[in-house]
This record gives structure tokens, C-alpha cells and sequence, in this order.
């Protein structure tokens, strides 16, 4: 441990922005926050349809740190905002319990759950929300609507001082701009009655900052009880004046899903229900999010100054079952009652208030631009979490699992700055300090009793061993995160850069296992890697490749506990992996394909469950025109392929799962103002077990239940075909479908 102090003591002064490599010399535009709006840099573009593909720039952080500008890969078919992290190397989503549920994140070992380990932001706002009741860190982003995406940073690994609270995995900062200005509107249907209407606005002569959209979609679902009805808006203005830019951004989401749970294998195998069928057709969901951002940012040559302010209100209802009827068993103290089911209902409401602030300053020292960053965050939020059991199907509550009043904060300093000693030689990093606190009432502090005459068959007892007591205790907690992190890069040399990278994270703790006066109430997270980018142009293809190994240790991780539908405690982790990626942009195509190898143990050296050891994926778009026109106006062919391949995933008790392989393909053909496309997702109609699982159940499907474990899947999508039927409107639609000229 005081040799890996040395190392991040040693890469303490190493920080800094984006720089424009080939020109070490000229002024450059300051690297923004990793929790802010990352805007493209000036780089030269080149127009692929409809999408515009900025030269990606080298990494800034580590040799695992992609700016994924989307361009045409946005012909690749996604069903939410989440599904463009797949760009990012290393990266698998997962979601079987509803369309409107969050994304089970995968990424360089981790099974970051639904954001535990995955700091997100949206044009500087947080995703992530702290003491949430169905795990810490979750993060829902299908408020997003996903054809406002114009980029997202995606940096694997804790190694800018920027990042914040669960940047333990990394982060991913999606950036929603419009550069394409005019009006979209668009109607998709298909598969299984799904409609989505969407709406997009970009008004002539603002910039892309400026925009608005809205959505509404509705499905009865594959399968049994998985349809969903949903609502969300977007808007953003975004006002220059001189050197000030002004952005005011909103969002406001509502949606209500149905979840078909888990099935037991056995079950399916023998014909007592369907792969895509359901224990419990009471299982969903409802979820609401409303937030407002204001921000000002002040660039001039040698300094920019940014301030940052959001406020949100949200809520969540889940109701899930992993169990069936195992967990109630008739107790010696309790009055006799049949077993009345394990269903678990989730709820949560929250308020939240957040703050930045950051200048970053610049001068020329030695023939070179160096650099200097401060910066402060803070954010509070009030969550009101509560977790039930029901009786099977009914919204009767027998029993509390917890009942909590929470109020978290987090405030954070940090210093950020970049050294460059030569052309070749830029040191990057900074330190870091969060100040977490917490203050919680639990409203149901007992949950077991053995004192004679108390009152037995309640949810939250009001007497423990000693005697009569209030059931509600106050436990308050607080306490630093010092987290040391920078880098180290040489080159370009032909476009080759070796990159290493040093860094301590912090992920903040779950409010249900906190205990009174806990002095560290956070789990640290220890991360280091090494790489080698290349990034140059060849002649008209833009060509950037990636190797590296990461390695990573987490001090107190969080793992999936089936009998409380939700993430547990557990002890010290390990990841170490490679990966390796490539892109290739052409005005024509353009091509992304990465694999990543990763191994994640416990400190006692056994395989962490559920995590792919491999994953890769392809995408790959491209376009032409067709020889001839339809009354002197172009016809556009575009086609989008995505391939998935996740390999066996290890379960609890040495069980292993099925491999995962998905075909996804889009066709589009654009004429003048209008398009027509068709999308087939799981192509080749793949039954595949989106999440996979190994516990004890019984779900009554048998005469006799057996507490032997088995293995539980929750069912991915079937192949589902849609056909879009797009009109364009405004200046660019006018100039695509401009007559062409006569050969």
C-alpha cells in the first residue's frame, strides 16, 4: 500500500486539458470538467448523411478515454440513451425486468449494476442518485432522448480529478446538441403494437446548443406483461455574447412499465411456462423525473471561468419478485399465517439542489502552455425510501425491510493542472477531496424481537431485547475521500501515444447498511493502466486504434442479493483485463469494433458473479446514393449493423451461464424532406438470457419446492421489426434534397 501511495503521490502534480497535440505551442481551448457538457473541438468534419463526424481528438486522461462523437453510427438501431454507451470499449447492457427499468451496466469486470460504478452526468447534471431504494448509484437515463446525443465521453477508470461520486468503473458524460438545424419528426411502429412518436426542433440561426424534443411511446411488450407507456421531453438555449455563454437546459419524464421477472430454468425446460413468460403479472414499475439546469461559462485566452446550477425532483415505484414464496416462513412467535409471498415493493421520492464552480487559468512557461484548474461541487438530496413485502397479488404490505428518511451530502474541492515539458511529454492529474454526510431516520430500526408480550405481527416492532423502545433510530455519519489521480503521456510519434494513469475513486455508501458515527462512509477504489492510442488520418479515413491493460481494486464492493432484490455488502474485489478497439470514419462508412478480457475476483481469489470475462462488439454504418434520381432529386441509402458477444458469465455457487450473441440491422432510404427505414433488432432471433442468475427459489411450479439452487434468467427481446417514417424540415433538409446536376 506505500508503494502505491508513492506512485499517485508521484503523478499528484499531472492533470490538464485537451490539447491540441500537433500544435504544442498554440493556444488551446481548456479541457472541460469530466461533469460537464463536453462540446466538440474545432477539427475538421466531414458530413455522413445526416450526421456530422468531428475528429476525434486524443485522449486527454487516460488511453482508456473515448469521445465518441455518434455521426452516422446513429443509423446503428438503439432502443434509449444508454444503448450509445455501447460505442465505449468494454461495455455491455443489460436490462430483462421492464422497458422502463434502468440498465444493468457491465464494464471492465464490473457489474456496475445501475450506475453503483458508472458515474453518469447529462450536459453537467448527475445522473447517479445516492440512497436510492433499489441500490446505490442508480442511474435511469431513458430520459434521455436518444437523438439528441451528439457525443459522449466515456472515461474507464478514475483518473481526472473532475470525476466525482461512483466514478469507480469510470464515467460517461452525455453531451445533447443539434448541429443539424431545421425540424425532425418522426413515427416509428412495429413488433409486439409499439408506437413512438418523436418530435425535434433546432431553430435557424441559434447554435447547437439550442433545441428541443419531445417523445412519447407506448408497447404491449414481447411476452407476457412487459408493455410500457412513456413521456419525456428535452430542451436546451444556449445564448453567446462576447466571451459569455449562457445554457439553460430542462427535462421532464414519465413512465409506467410491466416486468416479467426471472423464470427458473427447470421450469422452461420441463414446458410448465414459456421463455418469455411470468411468475407475476403484478411486477412494474412507475417513474417520474423533472430537472432544471442553469449555466454560465466566460472564456477568454487565458482563463475560463464556469458556474453550474440544478435543481430535480424525482420518483420510483418498483415491484419484483427473485424469490416466489420462500422467504416467509411461518416463525414460532408470529401468529400461524400461510406464506404469503416475496414480493418486494420499492419506493422512493427525492429532492435534489446541486452547485459547480471551476476556473481553469493558462500561461506560457518554458515555450509551452501549461495550465492550472480549481474547482468546488456540491450537491444535497433528500430521498424518502421505503422497502415492502406483499402479500401475492395484492398492494398489501406485511412486512418492512426498511423505512428511511435520508438526507446526503456531498461537497468536493479539487485541483486540477497540466505540465507539459516538451512536444512529446505532457504530465496531467490532481487531487481530489469529497466531504460525504449523511444524516438518516430509520422509521423501522427492529426487525426481529424476543421480549415476552410484545406485539409480534407487525411490520416494524416497537420493542427489542431490552424492552419497549421507538422504533425509529437516527444514525448520522460522515468523513473525507482524499483521491490523488493523474497521468502520463508521450508522443505523438506518428500518431502513436503511450499513456499511463494512476488514481484513487470513491463510491459513496448505501444509507441501509450505514452505521452511527462511521468515520468512512465510502468504498475507495484503487485504479492503474497503461496503453498505447494511435490516431491519424490516411488520406480520406479517419483512423483511431486502442490497446491497454487496466487494473483495479475496490476496498468494500457491492453485490447482487436476490432475497433483498437489490446490492448487498460484500468484501475487497479485484479486476485486471486488456482491451483492445478500432474505428475507422469515410464519408461513406464508418466502422467501430472493440474486445475486452477481464477477470474479477474477491480478495479471497473466487470469481466474482455475473461478470462477462469477454465482450465485443461491432458497429458499422454506411451510405450511397443511388445511380439515379426520382424527379431530379437524390435517393440516400444508409445501413447500420450492431453485433454483440458476450461470453459465459460465471454465477454464484460455480455455476456458469449461456453466452449472448444479437445481430441488430437498420435500412434507410431518404428522398428530398422524407425517409423510410426498417429496423430489425435480434435479427437472427436469438432466445438469449438477457440476465442470468443461480439461487434458491420456489415459485409453487411444482408440487414439491426444493431448496437447491437453480439457475433464473430474465428473457431478452425476440427479434422485433419496425418500420420509421421520418420528415425533415428547414435549411439542411432543403439543401439534401436540392435538384443534382445533370452528369
Amino acid at each position: 500500500m506505500k508503494s502505491t501511495w508513492s506512485l499517485l503521490g508521484l503523478s499528484l502534480a499531472m492533470a490538464g486539458p485537451r490539447a491540441a497535440w500537433a500544435q504544442e505551442r498554440a493556444p488551446e481551448r481548456s479541457d472541460p470538467p469530466a461533469a460537464q457538457a463536453v462540446e466538440p473541438a474545432a477539427a475538421p468534419e466531414q458530413v455522413i448523411g445526416e450526421g456530422v463526424v468531428s475528429a476525434r481528438r486524443p485522449p486527454s486522461r487516460a488511453a482508456g478515454e473515448v469521445d465518441v462523437t455518434v455521426g452516422a453510427l446513429a443509423n446503428v438501431p438503439r432502443g434509449n440513451a444508454s444503448d450509445v454507451l455501447r460505442l465505449a470499449p468494454g461495455i455491455f447492457l443489460s436490462n430483462g425486468l421492464g422497458e422502463g427499468h434502468a440498465e444493468q451496466v457491465f464494464l471492465r469486470g464490473f457489474d456496475a449494476r445501475l450506475g453503483q460504478d458508472l458515474e453518469f452526468t447529462v450536459n453537467g447534471v448527475p445522473i447517479n442518485e445516492p440512497a436510492h431504494p433499489h441500490g446505490q448509484g442508480h442511474a435511469d437515463t431513458h430520459f434521455i432522448i436518444p437523438e439528441l446525443i451528439d457525443s459522449v465521453r466515456v472515461l474507464e477508470g478514475p483518473f481526472d480529478p473532475h470525476q466525482g461520486d461512483f466514478a469507480v468503473a469510470g464515467s460517461a458524460q452525455f453531451t445533447l446538441r443539434v448541429p443539424t438545424r431545421g425540424a425532425v419528426l418522426q413515427y416509428r411502429y412495429g413488433s409486439f403494437d409499439t408506437h413512438r412518436a418523436l418530435a425535434i426542433w433546432a431553430p435557424e440561426g441559434e447554435s447547437p446548443g439550442t433545441f428541443g424534443g419531445a417523445e412519447v411511446g407506448t408497447s404491449a411488450g414481447y411476452g407476457q406483461n412487459r408493455g410500457y407507456d412513456r413521456a419525456t421531453a428535452n430542451g436546451q438555449y444556449e445564448h453567446r455574447s462576447g466571451p459569455i455563454t449562457w445554457r439553460l437546459f430542462g427535462a421532464s419524464y414519465l413512465t409506467r412499465y410491466r416486468s416479467a421477472g426471472v423464470l427458473r430454468d427447470d421450469d422452461v425446460a420441463a414446458g410448465r411456462v414459456g421463455f418469455y413468460d411470468t411468475y407475476d403479472a403484478t411486477q412494474g414499475g412507475e417513474v417520474s423525473r423533472h430537472l432544471l439546469s442553469v449555466e454560465v461559462e466566460s472564456t477568454r485566452p487565458s482563463s475560463t471561468l464556469k458556474a453550474q446550477a440544478w435543481g430535480s425532483v424525482r420518483s420510483f415505484r418498483l415491484r419484483e419478485n427473485f424469490t416466489g414464496f420462500l422467504l416467509d416462513v411461518q416463525q414460532p412467535w408470529q401468529s400461524p399465517h400461510p406464506q404469503r409471498g416475496d414480493l418486494i415493493d420499492q419506493n422512493g421520492q427525492s429532492v435534489e439542489a446541486g452547485a459547480r464552480a471551476s476556473g481553469r487559468f493558462s500561461t506560457t512557461l518554458g515555450g509551452y502552455r501549461q495550465s492550472l484548474e480549481v474547482g468546488l461541487y456540491g450537491r444535497f438530496v433528500r430521498v424518502d425510501s421505503t422497502q415492502r413485502r406483499l402479500r401475492s397479488g395484492t398492494d398489501i404490505a406485511y412486512r418492512s425491510d426498511f423505512d428511511l428518511d435520508n438526507e446526503v451530502g456531498n461537497v468536493a474541492l479539487y485541483v486540477d493542472s497540466e505540465l507539459r515539458l516538451t512536444r512529446w511529454l505532457v504530465l496531467r492529474g490532481g487531487l481530489r477531496a469529497d466531504l460525504f454526510q449523511y444524516n438518516a431516520l430509520d422509521r423501522c430500526a427492529v426487525h426481529d424481537v424476543s421480549l415476552r408480550g410484545a406485539d409480534l405481527d407487525v411490520a416494524c416492532y416497537s420493542a427489542d431485547r431490552v424492552g419497549p423502545r421507538d422504533p425509529t433510530t437516527r444514525r448520522s455519519s460522515g468523513g473525507f475521500a482524499l483521491q490523488p489521480r493523474g497521468s502520463v503521456f508521450l508522443g505523438p510519434f506518428k500518431g502513436v501515444t503511450v499513456a499511463l494513469a494512476a488514481g484513487l475513486g470513491a463510491r459513496s455508501a448505501d444509507p441501509v447498511y450505514l452505521g452511527n458515527d462511521q468515520t468512512l462512509p465510502y468504498s475507495p477504489a484503487l485504479a492503474l493502466e497503461g496503453g498505447v492510442v494511435y490516431d491519424r488520418h490516411l488520406g480520406r479515413v479517419r483512423l483511431s486504434a486502442r490497446a491497454l491493460y487496466f487494473y483495479t481494486h475496490v476496498g468494500q464492493d457491492l453485490i447482487f442479493d436476490e432475497t433483498q432484490g437489490r446490492n448487498s455488502l460484500a468484501g475487497g474485489t479485484t479486476r485486471m483485463g486488456a482491451l483492445g478497439a478500432v474505428r475507422a470514419t469515410h464519408p461513406r462508412f464508418d466502422v467501430s469494433a472493440h474486445v475486452t478480457w477481464a477477470r474479477a475476483t474477491f480478495d479471497d481469489g473466487f470469481l466474482v458473479p455475473y461478470v462477462p470475462q469477454v465482450v465485443a462488439r461491432l458497429d458499422a454504418s454506411a451510405n450511397a446514393p443511388l445511380p439515379w434520381n426520382l424527379r431530379g432529386r437524390r435517393v440516400v441509402l444508409t445501413g447500420g449493423l450492431g453485433v454483440t458477444y458476450v461470453a459465459p458469465r460465471p454465477l454464484p455457487l460455480a455455476e456458469t451461464g449461456d453466452a449472448v450473441f444479437t445481430v441488430d440491422a437498420q435500412l434507410a432510404a431518404r428522398w428530398s424532406h422524407v425517409e423510410l427505414g426498417f429496423i430489425a433488432q435480434n435479427l437472427l432471433d436469438a432466445q438469449y438470457r438477457w440476465g442470468q442468475y443461480n439461487f434458491v427459489s420456489d415459485f409453487r411450479s411444482r408440487p414439491f419446492p426444493t431448496l437447491v439452487a437453480a439457475q433464473h434468467f430474465a428473457a431478452g427481446p425476440p427479434r422485433s421489426l419496425f418500420v420509421v417514417f421520418t420528415v425533415h424540415l428547414g435549411s439542411a433538409a432543403a439543401r439534401h434534397g436540392a435538384p443534382t446536376r445533370s452528369s
